[in-house]
């Protein structure tokens, strides 16, 4: 469950260089030549004939072997269609062929004597799962998500842009970091130690109420921009994991969100809320999505779905809570889980898009089958649960075209997992082996 805190205009002035940033981020992530060198050590790789898009370094991406994927059951998610004793082939980091023995018969015979093959009889095959909501700042924690079978995620926040720099290793050194969507620093009143990210925030110090106007708001949004993330997280109401918060209290009106929103400039924007009032104002504010909503009303839901909004409600991040030592935690898990159980029904009856999402923090990462398992007992489906954390996400992402399913040209991440995700709410926890980038991160086959 996500217990910090996330403390960590005019057009940013300074012109610091972007891979300064990087190289600051990448030192706090825990990325290193030798651990990059750790991770790959049982990852047969070669030297790519040319560099790819990146950091202006004079050597070679890494790429990797050819894999043939055999014998399993390959579930579409977008149609809940299954090939028994499927194939799945993964060439140069894309799936170059998927279908029936006879219907690979061409591209098994294109990467014979190069590649690896694995067996997965009486198993599932299915692209890698996405998280659309995590918080990695170190490359433990990018390794930890990557075991439970999310290959791609979404950010919500960094506390100095360490998810900028993951999101550069994949091109890079395949199977290292999930396909990250990076957020940067979180959007929010108080900047704490994230001030210390970049010499472009030391105006915001000088605020006596925090980043709460609307130039300032805008300025840090911009500034999140220039640095690389792709998408912008901001709040609603405090945390619901910090007892002394009280997540029902406005912390930015539909107002501050818009102005936040406007200097997106189309980069999604992720809205941490709780209360019915910070909902509402968030979804008519136009966020992309609403992380957690407990509290939704009705017709904000029938808004949502009218606008398109998506819905992640971080189900483990809030029923965890009843567990918790702490009675104000523990009563607020055991209050908050039935309504949000309920505002998943209400939402899937409106037609608001439902993704899954974990908030996982640091290396206490809930596997994002845990994610689909609650949400299948909040009401989902379990083909619908497995979209939550396949196509849905992947179109929230702006990834719908490569990832989430094993088509030909999609990204070569795979999973396989021991039991029937069109049957079973909890197939997803049952991860055998991972595949990213075409990199085979684990696999018990």
């Amino acid at each position: 469950m996500c217990l910090h805190d996330h403390t960590s205009a005019p057009k940013p002035q300074g012109e610091l260089p972007r891979r300064g940033i990087l190289a600051g981020a990448a030192a706090l992530a825990g990325i290193s030549v030798a651990g990059i060198a750790a991770q790959l050590a049982s990852a047969p790789a070669a030297r790519a004939e040319a560099p790819d898009s990146g950091p202006n370094y004079p050597g070679s991406p890494l790429t990797t072997q050819a894999l043939i994927i055999e014998g399993g059951t390959v579930v579409d998610p977008a149609t809940g269609d299954a090939i028994a004793d499927g194939v799945v082939v993964l060439d140069g980091g894309k799936v170059a062929a998927v279908g029936t023995r006879d219907e690979t018969l061409k591209a098994v015979a294109a990467v014979a004597g190069r590649a690896r093959k694995l067996n997965a009889f009486g198993r599932w095959v299915l692209p890698g799962l996405v998280d659309a909501h995590v918080h990695a700042n170190a490359l433990a924690d990018a390794r930890t998500i990557l075991q439970g079978g999310a290959t791609s995620v979404r950010s919500g926040s960094s506390s100095f842009y360490q998810d900028v720099a993951l999101a550069a290793l994949p091109s890079w050194a395949p199977g290292v970091s999930p396909r990250m969507t990076p957020a940067g620093l979180f959007v929010s009143p108080d900047l704490g130690d994230s001030l210390l990210a970049d010499p472009d925030l030391a105006p915001l110090a000088t605020l006596s109420a925090g980043v709460t106007e609307t130039q300032d708001l805008a300025y840090l949004t911009r500034v999140n921009l220039k640095r690389g993330a792709k998408v912008i997280k901001t709040r609603a109401n405090p945390r619901a994991g910090l007892p002394e918060q009280d997540p029902r209290e406005l912390v930015y009106t539909v107002d501050q969100i818009g102005a936040i929103v406007k200097a997106a400039k189309g980069a999604g924007v992720l809205c941490h809320a709780y209360s019915a009032e910070g909902i509402d104002g968030a979804v008519r504010a136009g966020v992309r999505s609403i992380e957690h909503g407990v509290f939704m009303s009705e017709a904000t839901i029938h808004e949502m779905s009218r606008r398109g909004t998506f819905f992640t409600p971080t189900m483990d991040a809030i029923t965890s809570m009843a567990a918790s030592s702490n009675p104000v935690l523990a009563a607020r898990g055991k209050e908050y889980t039935p309504i949000l159980q309920a505002a998943v029904r209400a939402a899937k009856e409106a037609g608001v898009t439902i993704v899954a999402g974990t908030d996982s923090f640091g290396t206490d990462v809930t596997p994002i089958g845990t994610e689909a398992r609650l949400l299948a007992e909040a009401g989902l489906s379990p083909l619908e649960a497995l979209q939550a954390a396949t196509t849905n996400a992947a179109k929230l992402l702006g990834r719908g075209d490569t990832v989430g399913r094993l088509v030909r040209g999609a990204v070569a991440d795979v999973v396989v997992i021991d039991a029937d995700p069109l049957a079973d709410g909890s197939a997803l926890e049952k991860v055998s082996t991972v595949i990213a980038q075409g990199a085979l991160v684990r696999t018990n086959l």
